[in-house]
């Protein structure tokens, strides 16, 4: 059964390995229903919502991903990732999946395999391709690659294989031009959708800062949307 809720703010953000009250007040202040956060210390709790990480750390203390959602929305979490580096989990008839994807220096160790950033991005993708849902997943996180202009973090061909697994799930990407938080860049962190199923009303970025500090070296990207079937 769809949700019946109305509009819906999905958000993304990159933390860093980095959590505190100030951390939480502004997302509180950004007002989404689901997070698709990256790099998330273990110790994480946000009010009002239940969190699936990944089983898998990127380092001690910190999941690679995780599904952040309003509690009364009911998400059930997958019993298995679609890949070390993604969390995924169901609601109201949609696969929402946060991904942290290759980049430049990540080497070839484990969770990612090949010889190269390309390469290694295939992997990943094709990975959760196989495993999500065609025309029904809601995909974000860091996904390492800007989609215009300079590519900074990742690779040219690790950016066509990221488009076409979105060709694939029938996803558009809704953050495609939105600016990265260093001038001259574009972001690198996404939110896609499926093309048949939400349209996205406004998408932007948002400046997380408090105290006139950055809380990340990431700002966050927010997205309304509407269900259309």
């Amino acid at each position: 059964m769809m949700i019946s809720v109305g509009p819906m703010r999905l958000g993304t953000w990159n933390l860093e390995g980095r959590w505190s009250d100030a951390h939480a007040s502004r997302m509180t202040e950004v007002g989404c229903d689901i997070w698709l956060l990256t790099e998330l210390p273990t110790r994480t709790a946000l009010p009002g919502f239940t969190i699936h990480r990944t089983e898998a750390e990127m380092v001690p203390g910190r999941a690679w991903a995780a599904v952040a959602v309003r509690s009364d929305l009911g998400a059930k979490p997958w019993a298995a990732d679609p890949h070390p580096a993604s969390a995924c989990a169901d609601v109201g008839g949609l696969t929402f999946c946060s991904s942290v994807l290759p980049w430049r220096s990540c080497g070839g160790g484990a969770p990612w395999r090949g010889d190269d950033t390309t390469s290694r991005t295939k992997h990943a993708v094709r990975q959760l391709v196989a495993a999500l849902p065609r025309a029904s997943t809601v995909w974000g996180g860091d996904w390492n690659h800007a989609f215009e202009g300079t590519e900074a973090a990742g690779s040219m061909g690790g950016r066509e294989e990221i488009r076409a697994g979105l060709r694939v799930l029938g996803a558009e990407l809704l953050t495609v031009a939105q600016p990265h938080r260093l001038d001259g860049l574009h972001t690198i962190d996404h939110l896609a959708v499926p093309r048949d199923r939400l349209l996205a009303r406004e998408v932007r970025r948002v400046s997380m800062r408090a105290g006139g500090r950055h809380l990340s070296d990431h700002d966050a990207y927010a997205a309304d949307v509407v269900w259309t079937g």
